[in-house]
């Protein structure tokens, strides 16, 4: 059996840049054992699978190089670009079943695709102590931020953890450390991010380290991006609007723009929502 793998970069920034993802449509006959063989063949953090649903418009899943995560925005970005371009799809809103649940995907006329997430889960904090050492920060420069180190799901388990502007690239991720305790808290990442002015055009430069799931770092996070709105929707509420623009691989030589939003009714987040642009760089084909 032969299949061909789109090689995509999403959250593209004019262009360039992006997180990588693969994107095998036509998925419907393969297996688990499969996947995640194809996954390994193509070698980026996520690979995307498009299979037919009988309710939803499509159904994806999404496979690292060592297991099935439940979602990826990213490849789910890459997927829907990619669909478009070959005409699958046109301008217009889907819907998506994935093991996150079923969630909305709207393809603008110019191929910016917006994605809608799961409503935030708050599930805990943790000191500043704790989360030093797995970052090479002092635990007084992350209390400096006056900020909480918050978990937070809008489809996947994310650590946010504020940083001091100029810290950012300074992190060096213990990988061993960060991923015995994302598997001891049940946490896909540790997505750290610095505030920029509030007149700059950019709210947050972040990074996004997962090695529990084979990735030291990524690019470009879309569902860390959506929880990260809702955290500042949460803690900033009087300093930014409900619409954020995040950066996210510079440390890597691979600067990403990512595109988030939230919709508030009575003071309680409805809706989350995450946007960009991807572009094909190739094609692999795997036996």
């Amino acid at each position: 059996m032969n299949i061909e793998a789109y090689l995509v970069n999403s959250f593209t920034a004019n262009g360039t840049g992006g997180n990588p993802a693969g994107v095998v449509l036509h998925a419907d006959k393969l297996s688990y054992g499969e996947k995640l063989e194809i996954a390994q063949a193509v070698g980026y953090s996520e690979t995307a699978f498009v299979s037919q649903d009988e309710e939803a418009d499509f159904e994806l899943s999404f496979f690292t190089v060592t297991d099935e995560v439940d979602f990826c925005g990213h490849a789910t970005l890459a997927a829907f670009s990619t669909m478009y371009q070959k005409g699958i799809v046109t301008e217009g809103r889907y819907v998506q079943r994935t093991k996150a649940g079923l969630l909305a995907v709207a393809i603008e006329s110019n191929g910016h695709i917006i994605m809608e997430q799961k409503l935030p889960e708050y599930l805990g904090r943790f000191d500043y102590e704790v989360i030093s050492e797995l970052i090479g920060i002092e635990s007084t420069v992350l209390e400096s931020t006056q900020l909480p180190i918050e978990i937070i799901s809008t489809g996947l388990p994310d650590l946010l953890v504020p940083v001091p502007h100029g810290y950012l690239d300074k992190i060096q991720v213990n990988e061993h450390l960060l991923s015995d305790f994302c598997k001891k808290h049940d946490l896909v990442s540790l997505h750290a991010f610095e505030l920029y002015e509030k007149d700059s055009g950019m709210t947050a430069s972040c990074r996004n380290f997962a090695p529990l799931f084979g990735i030291p770092e990524e690019s470009a996070t879309g569902s860390a991006s959506g929880a990260l709105a809702c955290y500042l929707t949460k803690h900033l509420s009087g300093k930014y609007s409900n619409c954020f623009t995040f950066e996210q691989g510079r440390a890597m030589d691979c600067v990403s723009t990512i595109t988030a939003s939230v919709e508030l009714k009575e003071q309680a987040i409805v809706k989350v929502m995450v946007g960009g642009f991807a572009h094909e760089a190739g094609l692999q084909k795997i036996r």
